[in-house]
């Protein structure tokens, strides 16, 4: 006993030591526009944006670790949060210190060489069973820039934190949680704006995307993800059904620089399955959107999914890359989407440049040439039930992708399971859930559910290769320029493949699944480290020895 107490006292006094420490150097350099822009250094120095960069390729620079020597990675060291729920976080790195946010809207700061806390926030929410987040009281991770972190809240509010010492800056309203509304995106800090999306599409709100300024949280501007009276789009919700459409935004967008365009996923129209409470295309709704960084003016959308009634939020991760299809160069964002199609359109003009299924879809066979889906019969909900492939969760969903540029090669992590969708109607109360139906997921001996890590060409979308899991994983998944892809499956294991042909190379039991988050990595002291949010748990690797590096004169 008394050695477990002068444990933890040692441990608190390094602790304050540490963040003494840090306060007697000063505020650490202020994060400039330009780290911003320059994504993923080859030092391996940090790692400041959700994807890694603004284009959300996920892919790591670093080779120190690779094919050959990733099975002796070791752990380096553990946090543990000893708070409820599960990490759907990518952390942010700079000056040796990891930035993190977790359930129930606390974060952390925390000492990238040995685990330890420097400073932790607490939002002081209101009780859990008035929040309305519909799927885990989570958080995906902070926004940054100069001396301010960023950061949503279960309340919907986007608060700015001092980077130093976690005090709260300023605090912005974002919507009233108590009609439905919640936020658990990363914010995305472009120019002096951060802009943030909110969640409750199975809650009747109506969607927006939001863009703050940096320096006071003023609002700089608004786009409504469902069109209002007189504006174009409106026509494709019937009567007064635009109102409590949902069309919600929970998945950190991309952006391009030359182009001055952010482009984000959009979520399910609600009410999710009940078609005849809101007929019509119901834009914009598991769209795609184009906007001005500046004015927030969309500049173009692509919908994916017209009238969707299966619940496949286009809420997955757009991924930006320079590609020669056809012959001709083209800038890209690449989509894989919950409703099983994996699409390559052109990022200054909307236009489908390939389409094609990734896993098996029974609700439309192909995309026809005015990029609408060619649906299949038998695939509407109602009181009986309609079996349909993909399920609820879909063939992917928020969990990111990867790119590899050199490889072009686009992975994901598939899903390949059926469902029987329900339909019925619902009448509409403010804040309680809004769904008008239900999935249930196919069982039986025809109906074998599993998932696969894919990869696949984005000039065709033809699958090079695919790592078969036993049950669908819900990990996303980093790559690195040494040819490593790493993921996770459903039974709790950390995962290493090579990135070429697909082979499993390395496992470790975490004791939790990585759930809607990946990896990620960066160099510190000499050695490239790999961190990995599991559960409530931060865990730490790198190899036991690092090669020397002969001298030169």
């Amino acid at each position: 006993m008394y050695r477990s107490v002068a444990r933890l006292a040692v441990v608190a006094l390094g602790a304050a030591v540490l963040a003494a420490s840090l306060a007697a150097q000063g505020a650490p350099p202020l994060v400039s526009n330009q780290e911003l822009q320059e994504g993923l250094r080859p030092d391996g120095s940090r790692w400041l944006v959700f994807g890694g960069s603004y284009n959300n390729h996920r892919h790591s620079p670093l080779t120190q670790i690779t094919p050959q020597n990733v099975n002796r990675l070791v752990p380096q060291w553990i946090f543990q949060t000893d708070t409820l729920g599960r990490f759907e976080t990518t952390p942010l790195l700079r000056d040796n210190v990891l930035y993190v946010t977790g359930p129930l809207s606390k974060a952390w700061a925390i000492d990238a060489r040995t685990g330890r806390e420097i400073w932790r926030y607490q939002r002081e929410l209101p009780p859990t069973g008035s929040l309305t987040a519909c799927c885990g009281l989570v958080n995906k991770g902070f926004g940054v820039l100069g001396d301010k972190l960023f950061m949503t809240t279960l309340d919907a509010h986007l608060l700015a934190l001092d980077m130093k010492t976690g005090a709260v800056v300023w605090d912005a309203t974002l919507e009233d949680f108590r009609q439905g509304y919640a936020s658990t995106i990363a914010p995305l800090v472009v120019k002096d704006k951060v802009i943030v999306g909110v969640a409750g599409g199975e809650y009747g709100i109506r969607g927006f995307i939001d863009a703050y300024e940096a320096n006071t949280g003023k609002r700089a501007w608004r786009f409504y993800t469902i069109p209002g009276p007189g504006e174009p789009g409106n026509e494709t919700w019937a009567g007064d059904s635009w109102q409590r459409g949902g069309a919600s935004v929970w998945v950190t967008g991309a952006y391009d620089p030359e182009l001055n365009l952010v482009y984000y996923g959009i979520g399910n129209p609600g009410p999710d399955y009940h078609s005849d409470s809101r007929k019509g295309d119901n834009l914009y709704s598991d769209s795609i959107v184009a906007l001005d960084v500046d004015t927030g003016k969309l500049r173009w959308h692509y919908q994916f999914t017209p009238h969707d009634l299966h619940d496949w939020d286009a809420t997955e991760v757009p991924v930006l890359a320079d590609l020669t299809i056809g012959g001709q160069p083209r800038k890209v964002v690449m989509f894989a989407n919950r409703n099983g199609f994996y699409y390559t359109l052109d990022r200054a003009t909307g236009q489908i440049l390939v389409a094609k299924p990734f896993v098996v879809t029974t609700w439309a066979k192909e995309i026809g040439p005015d990029g609408r889906p060619i649906l299949l019969p038998g695939n509407t909900p109602d009181e009986q039930g309609s079996l349909t492939c993909p399920d609820v969760t879909g063939a992917t969903n928020f969990w990111p992708p990867s790119y590899d540029p050199a490889q072009r090669l686009f992975f994901v992590n598939a899903r390949e399971v059926c469902a029987t969708y329900y339909a019925w109607k619902q009448e509409y109360v403010p804040g309680e859930r809004y769904t008008g139906g239900a999935g249930q997921r196919a069982r039986g001996p025809d109906f074998r559910a599993f998932g696969a890590l894919r990869a696949l060409d984005p000039t065709t979308g033809e699958r090079k290769w695919e790592f078969e899991y036993i049950s669908p994983s819900t990990s996303g998944l980093l790559s690195t320029a040494s040819g490593l892809i790493f993921s996770g499956d459903a039974e709790g294991n950390f995962l290493a493949l090579d990135s070429r042909n697909g082979k499993l190379l390395w496992r470790f039991p975490m004791g939790s699944a990585l759930h809607g988050t990946s990896a990620m990595t960066y160099m510190l002291d000499g050695r490239q480290q790999v961190l990995v949010p599991a559960g409530t748990n931060l865990m730490a690797f790198a190899l036991p020895d690092v090669p020397r590096v002969p001298a030169t004169r």
